[in-house]
């Protein structure tokens, strides 16, 4: 019987300061791709919202080819453990300023060193929601919010009055799990919230295999346009108030958005294939 395969593993919590906060992402580079069904496989194994698979670029555009996988599908974007794989590969190149990805669905996607405070910035495109009537997603999602609104890529966005709405909602996730892939990001102002961010939420992914996510970087690229015109600012503070929580700097750059956060290695090893 031959020996193993080993592949070099970490596990990283993204948009954290501390062990066991933001959301954790496994962060896997490989010197080519293995087939999409090891992949899931892999994934699933790891258990984790999101894997990120890593191969060098030869296109001339970007440094690596990167795609995410949750434990059932691979998904369209992922800001988390992009966040958490340009940690990995800057802590390995500390000569390195920033590291550049193409990605099949979500074009070039940048991560950066954020100065001196040892945390990060990452460029993802901006999704600007338009307001849609959704009143299956509202019942499942319970409360009562003011507004609906809804983004092509799958992303329902749905504003209530106060945070302590958000952190109060208890969805029925069976309900929301009948929307496919759908991302369904639950927010409000954040004013009176402990946190002390602007803007509070909450995302769920249950047709992703995700009831609830921790810290969800793309659900941000949604969050930021949305409130950047309502604020009338363009960059403010942001808290994603799960069990876990995570705090992200968001500004709009143009079709772009820019966030910020850290990140904490938890794990490094070897997967055994």
């Amino acid at each position: 019987m031959s020996a193993p395969r080993r592949l070099a593993i970490s596990r990283v919590d993204a948009f954290a300061d501390r062990p066991f906060t933001g959301n954790p992402a496994a962060v896997m580079p490989l010197d080519e791709w293995l087939d999409d069904a090891t992949l899931l496989a892999i994934a699933a194994e790891n258990n984790l919202s999101e894997t990120a698979f890593l191969v060098p670029d030869e296109s001339g555009e970007a440094d690596y080819e990167l795609r995410w996988f949750t434990p059932t599908v691979e998904v369209a974007l992922c800001g988390h453990a992009t966040l958490a794989s340009g940690h990995v590969l800057l802590s390995a190149a500390q000569w390195r300023s920033d590291m550049r990805f193409r990605t099949r669905k979500a074009g070039i996607l940048r991560v950066a060193r954020n100065g001196e405070d040892e945390g990060y910035r990452m460029a993802l495109p901006a999704y600007p929601p338009l307001p849609r009537a959704m009143p299956d997603i509202v019942r499942a999602l319970c409360g009562q919010p003011v507004e609906t609104l809804w983004h092509a890529n799958g992303y329902a966005l749905i504003v209530y009055p106060d945070a302590a709405s958000v952190r109060a909602l208890k969805p029925d996730f069976r309900a929301l799990s009948e929307g496919s892939d759908i991302l369904y990001i639950a927010t409000a102002p954040g004013a009176g919230d402990p946190s002390g961010a602007d803007v509070v939420s909450r995302v769920f992914a249950p047709g992703a295999g995700i009831d609830e996510d921790p810290v969800t970087g793309s659900a941000h690229s949604v969050l930021t346009p949305y409130w950047t015109a309502r604020l009338g600012r363009d960059a403010f503070a942001a808290c994603q108030a799960s069990a876990r929580g995570g705090h992200v700097g968001c500004r709009l750059d143009g079709d772009m958005v820019e966030l910020t956060g850290h990140c904490v290695t938890t794990l490094v090893g070897d997967f055994l294939l």
